[in-house]
């Protein structure tokens, strides 16, 4: 039995290693590379014409995430160059973190004339009319010729960016702010109910499974509970006395037609004493708050600064 295991363990070892072939040779350094790095530091540079002299004369450039594009051929590609000198600041493409080019040199006949190159790179920038910040990853697949020519490119990358500088070209209005709104108006109530020391009927305006948040927490901290925030009020109220809650301003209504969000910002100066030495405080607040189809305030976000309560 134990023979027979090892000689079915040999057969398989032998099967699997048979299955192994090499086609070809991955290079880090090779002549390859820096005609590639060459072309990417002109085309940051938006010198279409130094582009020009790295390419073939029949190159074309593809885009790997949508195949049904059309290819582009060397004219294009020059005028992508002057695209992107033209229409954007600050613009930088360099390796990835943690990352290097492949040169690969294929030993079968039909890429026997050719070395491919692959990157893996980071580009950034801004768009000039619209200030669309771009920080993307970009990956490229490049083919050059026996002659050092750039005969293809084909990239890959989030396209989404792109939408975004699209639609930012042009105005577009995203909802209806109103002045006066039921929304407003539980804001309000909510508010004064607190003021009033009615605390039930304050919380009773919240979904039972809101969020909180505040200007003071750290970005990654995790946001507040109902029952977190209830417990974080009744240690204010132990320390202060607030004698009254005045808006500034006026709320705002916010219904936007992206998601259908529903948000009421407001504006307030909460009027407290702190109880052990008597300080008169005024406390400037911004509440963000976003309302469910229920009418119940789902998510909260308070701006006040925290230092005007210390001692």
């Amino acid at each position: 039995m134990k023979k027979a295991l090892l000689i079915v363990m040999v057969v398989f070892t032998c099967i699997t290693y048979a299955q192994k072939k090499t086609n070809g040779t991955i290079y880090v350094d090779h002549p390859a590379i820096n005609v590639v790095e060459s072309m990417t530091k002109a085309f940051v540079s938006g010198d279409a014409d130094k582009v020009a002299s790295f390419l073939a004369d029949d190159f074309k450039s593809f885009n790997g995430t949508d195949m049904n594009e059309k290819a582009g051929d060397k004219a294009s590609f020059l005028k992508r160059v002057k695209y992107w000198k033209d229409n954007i600041d600050y613009l930088s493409i360099k390796r990835s973190t943690g990352a290097y080019p492949d040169a690969l040199e294929y030993i079968d006949d039909a890429q026997k004339d050719v070395v491919w190159v692959q990157t893996w790179e980071d580009v950034k920038g801004m768009h000039k009319k619209t200030g669309v910040k771009i920080d993307m990853p970009l990956h490229q697949l490049f083919v050059v010729n026996k002659n050092n020519k750039i005969k293809s490119i084909t990239k890959y990358n989030n396209n989404s960016i792109f939408d975004e500088i699209g639609s930012s070209s042009d105005e577009r209005k995203n909802g209806t702010i109103y002045n006066h709104h039921d929304y407003i108006n539980k804001v309000r109530a909510m508010i004064y109910s607190f003021e009033n020391k009615d605390y039930d009927k304050s919380y009773s305006f919240y979904d039972k499974e809101a969020k909180f948040r505040s200007i003071n927490m750290a970005p990654d901290e995790k946001s507040m509970t109902l029952d977190q925030m209830k417990d974080n009020d009744k240690k204010l109220m132990a320390q202060f006395d607030i004698t009254s809650i005045d808006v500034v301003g006026y709320p705002d209504y916010l219904n936007y037609e992206m998601g259908n969000a529903k948000v009421v910002q407001s504006w307030w100066n909460f009027n407290m004493t702190r109880k052990s030495d008597n300080k008169k405080i005024v406390m400037p607040i911004l509440f963000i708050d976003t309302f469910n189809d229920k009418g119940l305030i789902v998510d909260e976000i308070a701006y006040y600064s925290e230092k005007l309560m210390e001692k």
